[in-house]
This record gives C-alpha cells, sequence and structure tokens, in this order.
C-alpha cells in the first residue's frame, strides 16, 4: 500500500511534466501556455477518483480491524459496542474519508464537469505525505524511534504534509489569482462561498494533524528525564 500511494502521488506530477515536454519538442510553435493547458487535460485524472472509493473503505476497515485486536480479550467478538467506541476514538479520521466518499468523489467525478482539472490534479498531490506518515507508525511497531531512518523519515513526514496539505492551498488560490489577475488576498472574495467552505473544511483536520506531528517531533528532542534516587 505504501508503494501504491507513492506511485499514485508521483504518477500525475510526472505524466504532467513528460506531456508539457513531449508538446514543446513536437509543437515548438505552442506558447508555454498552450503546452501547460494540453498537459493537464488526460482521461486518468478524471477515472483516478475511483481509486479513492475503494481506499476510503479498506482504510476504515483497517482502521477499525486494528482498534479492535487492541482492545480485544480472547472472549470478546466484534460486537455494536466495539463499533461504537472504534467511532468515538476516530471521529475526525471517518469523517474525513466521509467527506471525501460522499462529497469530494461526486464533485470531482461529474459535478464539477469539464473544470477544475488543475486543482483535482493538486488534491492528488495531498497523498505525498501518506507513506512517509504510514513509514513512521511501521517504525514504531518495531520499536525503531531511535535510528537515524526514523529520524529522517520524520523531517521528511513534516515538510510534505505541510508542503502537500496546507501550503497547497494558499498555493492553489494563488494560481488562481495568477490567472485572473488577482492578488493571492482578493481570491476568495471573487471565487463562490462553496469553494472557500470546502477548502476550510478540508484543511482544517490537516492543520490538526500538523500540529500533532509536530508535538510528537519535538519530543524526539526532549532531553531524557535524570535518574535520580528519590
Amino acid at each position: 500500500m505504501l508503494l501504491t500511494l507513492a506511485l499514485g502521488s508521483l504518477f500525475f506530477p510526472g505524466l504532467f511534466a513528460l506531456c508539457t515536454w513531449g508538446l514543446r519538442r513536437a509543437r515548438p510553435a505552442w506558447s508555454d501556455s498552450d503546452c501547460v493547458m494540453i498537459s493537464t487535460r488526460h482521461w486518468l485524472a478524471r477515472e483516478y477518483v475511483w481509486f479513492l472509493i475503494p481506499y476510503m473503505i479498506y482504510d476504515s476497515y483497517a482502521m477499525y480491524l486494528c482498534e479492535w485486536y487492541r482492545t480485544r480479550d480472547q472472549n470478546h467478538r466484534h460486537s455494536l459496542t466495539t463499533f461504537r467506541n472504534f467511532l468515538s476514538k476516530n471521529r475526525l479520521m471517518i469523517a474525513h474519508h466521509a467527506v471525501i466518499l460522499f462529497a469530494l468523489v461526486p464533485v470531482a467525478q461529474r459535478l464539477r464537469g469539464d473544470l477544475g482539472d488543475f486543482f483535482v490534479g493538486c488534491i492528488f498531490m495531498a497523498e505525498l505525505s501518506t507513506p512517509f506518515v504510514s513509514l513512521g507508525r511501521v517504525l514504531i511497531q518495531l520499536k525503531q524511534q531511535h535510528t537515524l531512518l526514523y529520524k529522517v523519515n520524520g523531517i521528511l513526514t513534516l515538510t510534505t504534509f505541510l508542503s502537500c496539505r496546507i501550503l497547497l492551498f494558499p498555493f492553489m488560490y494563488w494560481s488562481y489569482g495568477q490567472q485572473r489577475g488577482l492578488s493571492l488576498l482578493q481570491v476568495p472574495s471573487r471565487i463562490p462561498f462553496y469553494c472557500n467552505v470546502a477548502n476550510a473544511v478540508l484543511v482544517a483536520p490537516q492543520i490538526y494533524w500538523f500540529s500533532l506531528l509536530c508535538k510528537k517531533a519535538a519530543r524526539l528532542f526532549d532531553p531524557p528525564p535524570d535518574n535520580k534516587d528519590g
């Protein structure tokens, strides 16, 4: 799954760069704007959205199984109580998955029509941080928090999470402003209100999760407690 997410995150930027380069070679008379515009049009940019549905369902079920194995004893089976506890402890993540399944997928697949290919591609970039987040959890499970790999992975996690899940949103606003001749601060008032609401809903949990990652990273540099006899 780590490999799949990594390849998925790199595929579309790579495809875009390859198409742009190929068009510049094949159509030297075209402007850079023409090459970039044509390169953003590809049927996979729309159909790849269907990948989100089975992945979000799988991820929700996998989280439930992890919670069940962590809390069960030998006499416990799957029960409504276990499921309620899972929902209670993972409210934000479940809400995040539900928004993607029931709002983002229909909008990206059907409701937007032929608009917003660039912004859909930007949203795909958010998953670039996922392999590093997952690798960090694996290293914790293996009790490798003391290793250089864990620390380097932590830096990559923070960097990709900040750039691809938080700074991505002002970048999209800035890019729209560049196309319309607007400053970054003018964009929110010039786009539909629901676009601002949707972006706020998407970025809010990312900011919260990033704060948790920063707290975890800060603990790596805390001095070890003194072992003194009382």
